[in-house]
């Protein structure tokens, strides 16, 4: 025996090896439990049989979850069917006021230019958009509209009455080819 060593304490040093010899000789001490997967000898046309089972089965289940896929589509295109028909309704509405707007607004200018003086009319309308220019001075009687294009200058008369004709041409709406 060693010397200076206490029997419980040399007890004690050699419980913990022997308690590890003991758990390794133990079959299955420290395993896991692991299921057993048992396979059997099956022949080939058992397994078509099988596959042939469930096929039916299996087709029957991909063709009603895309019939499902299918209906939560068309809600979804329905949904944004309604949404744009509102919007349409929204667009109609705000389209028929802005031109009865622009009709009001419209005469009224007209009205204000049919009643100015042709010298300050001309200046004004020489200051204008030419589009706009023109589209007032064939809104107004022909004999104003005359006053008025010879009271301007003439590169701005010109390419007023430029507007003006190709506005009547038939032509101009067609394609060139």
């Amino acid at each position: 025996m060693t010397t200076g060593m206490a029997p419980s304490t040399l007890a004690r040093r050699l419980v913990l090896p022997l308690a590890g010899f003991v758990m390794m000789a133990i079959p299955g001490a420290f395993a896991e439990e692991r299921p057993v997967i048992t396979t059997t000898n099956a022949s080939a046309d058992e397994i078509r049989e099988f596959c042939t089972n469930i096929a039916d089965a299996a087709r029957d289940r991909r063709y009603l979850l895309q019939k499902q896929e299918l209906e939560n589509l068309q809600k979804d295109v329905d949904a944004r069917i309604r949404t744009l028909e509102a919007r349409r309704a929204e667009y109609e509405d705000w389209l028929k006021r802005r031109n009865d707007f622009l009709k009001t607004a419209e005469a009224g200018l007209v009205e204000i230019y049919r009643k100015m003086k042709p010298d300050a009319a001309a200046s004004q309308l020489a200051e204008l958009d030419p589009e706009i220019a023109s589209a007032i001075v064939m809104k107004l009687p022909p004999r104003q509209s005359s006053t008025i294009l010879s009271e301007m200058p003439a590169d701005k008369a010109a390419a007023l009455t430029r507007i003006i004709a190709s506005a009547t041409d038939k032509n101009t709406s067609k394609d060139p080819s």
